[in-house]
């Protein structure tokens, strides 16, 4: 198999896969197939990437900004109810494969210089809006298992505990570890009032607010009293 990977045929392949635009694609579905070969390990957990991970709750009459204006495009594109990990695979995968095949196909007859900037940044744009719609269709297909599964994590974690994981949680940020007996869970959370958890503190899932998609949680004291 290295044998083959390392002829000279492979060589137009691997001109391709690191010429402009595909290139682009390339590095991103690296780091895709990367992230899944490290998920199957357990060592980190299939929403690793989250919009909402810098507590920016997307609100539709908000000004649209970073990660707002991020969760804006992707609901138009109807990019959402899957983790954010297997929307980017696709995309990547799809984007390379449809940069691989028009640059394979269509470069011979692309003269350098200018000419070639302008083809590469046209097939980019192609590439990425065709897998933009390819990939929608699928999400489409998966979004009511992903909601399935969702709603039976809701009901099995409230009333559980959970432990903060970041420097703070008040009723406008925060996230903590659930422990579910396997790579553990990470879920964001709210206080109530203007209650503060600091790292490490034992916190109860009270509450999922689904339009936010966090949990209200009190203190494990409070809960047990």
């Amino acid at each position: 198999m290295f044998a083959i990977l390392l002829s000279k045929e492979m060589d137009p392949f691997y001109q391709n896969i690191s010429s402009f635009p595909t290139v682009i694609f390339t590095f991103i579905l690296a780091i895709c197939v990367l992230y899944w070969l490290v998920a199957v390990l357990g060592i980190v957990d299939i929403d690793l990437l989250e919009i909402d991970g810098v507590d920016a709750d997307f609100d539709t009459g908000s000004e649209l900004s970073g990660p707002n204006a991020l969760a804006g495009v992707m609901l138009k594109f109807g990019l959402n109810g899957v983790p954010v990990t297997i929307i980017v695979s696709f995309l990547s995968l799809f984007g390379w494969m449809i940069s691989y095949y028009c640059v394979h196909f269509l470069s011979p007859f692309i003269p350098q210089g200018l000419f070639y900037i302008v083809f590469g940044i046209l097939v980019l744009i192609v590439a990425f809006l065709i897998a933009m719609i390819i990939t929608a269709m699928i999400v489409k297909l998966l979004r009511p298992f992903f909601q399935k599964v969702e709603q039976q994590t809701i009901k099995r974690v409230l009333g559980q505990t959970a432990v903060v994981r970041t420097s703070k949680v008040n009723n406008s940020f925060g996230e903590a570890d659930f422990n579910d007996g396997g790579a553990g869970l990470i879920f964001k959370v709210r206080s109530i009032g203007d209650e503060t958890f600091k790292k490490g503190d034992k916190v109860v899932l009270l509450e999922y607010l689904e339009e936010k998609n966090v949990y209200r949680v009190i203190s494990e004291q409070d809960f047990n009293a």
